[in-house]
């Protein structure tokens, strides 16, 4: 496709394809069964949130008109309508893997029953189950005598219910339950021969007891169909200025939920006059995304699927000890010495929060300041930072209230973490802090010592054991110098944009950095056309910046040699006849999540290598404050250079990123190479200790 026709992937067709090679992973016979049903519920939250956030932007876009336009997005009518037929055609796919993988667990012994499947015993188990663990969160609503619609939450499952009698076709009466999922597991397991194991689905124990839910209502035929809501996840903050920071964001929370309709799903079998009823009542019309679906919906909780059932065990591989900290007593005495690579999760994330630990009970330790956009839920993290305040540290803690769907959590930890004494910094309207920093000030012979850290990830202790990321341990002057100047312009961020123009040390946005990627590349293109050599390595989640690919295509056309790696979206078209030499891009998605952000320059030979916690999007460039940091240790910086050679080699789970979005695997002759197990094995080589001779 000529680049002179249309310069890039619209944004939200490639994001289609990433979650397509999700789905390839549900797909593929060598995964575990488990993985497998785990890469569905991955795919369906994916689908969940894609239509919560992109599919929503587009709709109001088209309220909008052509008052305004979102980036890369001129005509969103057609994309919907390619959205639309994408979905279908991806949920079709769904569809045939699920009836497969069905089969698969039966072979194993593992039956995943109905209510209409059930034996004697198994019936009597229901009906206790219900009664005592179930029935006291069931909460019917008769929707026909309720004036105003009732709110269904968001992601919830629902039974929407037909109460009818047998001699009677016009004595019907409609009903709504929540399937209560919030507070208990989706899947029971029932009592099952040796070697066998049956389990039933939370809806289906519902169902089952319907005559036991209604039996004062007076009639005999009941039936359960399951349906889904997906709504507008955007969410406005108020300008009112009596209020503060939070309660605006809280006040945004409450108004999520009420946020339009724009995916309604349903079982296929469902009662035409129900299924009309219901699309009344919530005011959709055929322009709104009505999809027929199978019996069991909101599949983003198999990824909890139970592991007790399966005879085949997880071997996942136990992370291995950095080198440089094995058996040390303390990490703050290697990292005070010593630049400190870690990369998640090969590396423990327990060395990271033992820097933390030591700190808070360090008594020259006075001051720690760290950024925080997702915690785990009982983050050891937010611990270790209490109990540094608890032994008099002084404790500044970034969170970013904002952070898409944990809002309330983040605003739950706000107010713990100021119970403590902790000063949160609760981010900037209109910009989220994405940046992955952390300073810990310390005296040291009359003087104070600074260190800390630079991470391309979350500092999330339960996500750092699934994403791959990278994160910098360092005491470098400059360095730390750098992420004082973040926290001084978060500090003052209507007018300390100045902080962030001085960093010389980190690339930082929303100032900097997109200037300086330009010049890097820039200088690469120089260098292509004066005939010397020139290259650029990428490693990201998303690239969508159209100043950015537009300068990779010079780059493209000067013969810069090019190599991508990419995850998610990628908008950049990687074949052009005005290329001097083709663009090498993959995506790779296996076991761990691709996380990470890397750009290596080849800069005439004496290369620059940064880690990043920014996509190049437009939002992560001009919308967030971002930190890249320069890998000034030779030894780390060619670590990094083997782990993204060994990405670019991988040719099990590597994905060809084309102009037509095929998802081609790569294939090359020789050795297979699945890049997460040999950089595994490339880190276990560095920490083992070395052999004789």
């Amino acid at each position: 496709m000529s680049i002179a026709k249309r310069k890039t992937i619209v944004r939200d067709i490639s994001w289609l394809a990433f979650n397509a090679r999700v789905l390839q992973e549900a797909a593929d016979p060598s995964v575990p069964l488990k993985e497998r049903i785990k890469f569905l519920g991955i795919f369906s939250n994916n689908m969940d949130e894609f239509f919560r956030v992109r599919v929503a932007a587009l709709k109001r876009m088209l309220e909008a008109g052509r008052r305004t336009r979102m980036h890369l997005e001129q005509e969103p009518q057609k994309i919907l309508d390619q959205i639309q037929t994408i979905v279908l055609q991806q949920q079709n796919e769904f569809d045939r893997i699920w009836k497969h993988i069905f089969g698969e667990l039966k072979k194993q012994q593992i039956f995943l029953v109905n209510e209409k499947q059930l034996n004697g015993e198994q019936k009597k188990f229901v009906r206790t189950f219900f009664e005592e663990e179930v029935s006291s969160s069931v909460i019917p609503l008769m929707i026909e005598h309720i004036r105003d619609f009732p709110y269904m939450r968001e992601k919830a499952l629902v039974l929407a219910v037909i109460m009818s009698k047998k001699d009677s076709a016009y004595e019907r009466e409609y009903a709504l339950i929540e399937v209560p999922t919030r507070m208990m597991s989706r899947f029971v397991l029932l009592p099952s021969r040796p070697g066998q194991h049956y389990i039933i689905l939370l809806e289906d124990i519902i169902r089952f007891c319907l005559p036991q839910i209604f039996s004062f209502m007076g009639y005999d035929t009941y039936e359960g169909y399951v349906i889904k809501v997906t709504r507008d996840a955007e969410f406005d903050i108020d300008t009112d200025l009596d209020n503060t920071y939070t309660q605006k964001i809280e006040k945004g929370l409450k108004n999520r939920k009420k946020g339009k309709p724009v995916r309604f799903i349903y079982e296929k079998e469902i009662d035409s006059g129900l299924l009309e009823y219901l699309i009344k009542r919530l005011h959709l019309t055929r322009k709104d995304a009505i999809i027929p679906g199978g019996r069991i919906h909101n599949f983003r909780h198999f990824m909890e699927f139970p592991s007790s059932v399966f005879s085949q065990k997880s071997q996942r591989r136990k992370p291995i000890p950095h080198p440089a900290l094995k058996n040390v007593q303390r990490v703050t005495d290697v990292v005070l010495k010593q630049d400190i690579m870690l990369h998640f999760p090969y590396h423990s994330f327990t060395s990271l929060l033992s820097l933390l630990r030591e700190a808070a009970m360090d008594p020259d330790v006075i001051d720690i300041k760290i950024t925080a956009y997702r915690l785990a839920p009982a983050s050891k993290i937010i611990n270790a930072l209490i109990n540094a305040r608890r032994n008099g540290k002084k404790v500044t803690v970034m969170l970013e209230l904002r952070a898409r769907f944990d809002e309330e959590a983040n605003i739950e930890w706000k107010e713990r973490l100021e119970d403590e004494g902790v000063k949160v910094l609760i981010g900037i309207p209109n910009m989220k802090v994405h940046a992955k920093v952390g300073v810990i000030k310390r005296r040291q012979n009359n003087r104070i010592i600074q260190y800390g850290f630079v991470s391309t990830g979350n500092f999330n202790g339960k996500t750092a054991k699934l994403y791959g990321d990278h994160c910098l341990m360092t005491a470098n002057k400059a360095i730390m110098t750098d992420i004082n100047r973040i926290f001084n312009y978060l500090h003052h961020p209507k007018t300390g944009f100045h902080y962030l123009r001085a960093c010389k040390a980190l690339m930082v946005s929303p100032e900097m950095m997109r200037s300086q990627l330009i010049m890097l590349i820039n200088h690469e293109i120089k260098n292509a056309r004066h005939k010397k050599s020139a290259a650029i390595t990428l490693k990201m989640n998303s690239l969508s910046d159209d100043i950015l690919i537009r300068k990779l295509y010079e780059a493209a056309i000067a013969g810069v040699d090019i190599n991508m790696i990419v995850r998610g979206i990628c908008c950049m078209f990687t074949e052009n006849k005005k290329f001097k030499k083709p663009v090498h891009a993959v995506s790779i998605v296996d076991e761990y999540l691709e996380h990470a952000r890397v750009m290596i320059f080849h800069n005439d030979g004496k290369e620059l290598v940064y880690i990043s916690s920014a996509d190049w999007m437009v939002r992560n460039l001009d919308h967030r404050v971002e930190a890249a940091v320069q890998i000034s240790s030779p030894e780390i910086a060619a670590e990094l250079k083997d782990i993204l050679q060994i990405q670019l080699k991988d040719n099990v789970k590597a994905r060809v990123l084309d102009n037509f979005l095929t998802n081609t695997y790569v294939k090359t002759k020789g050795k297979k190479i699945r890049s997460q197990i040999e950089i595994y094995n490339y880190l276990l080589g560095k920490s083992a200790p070395p052999t004789d001779g």
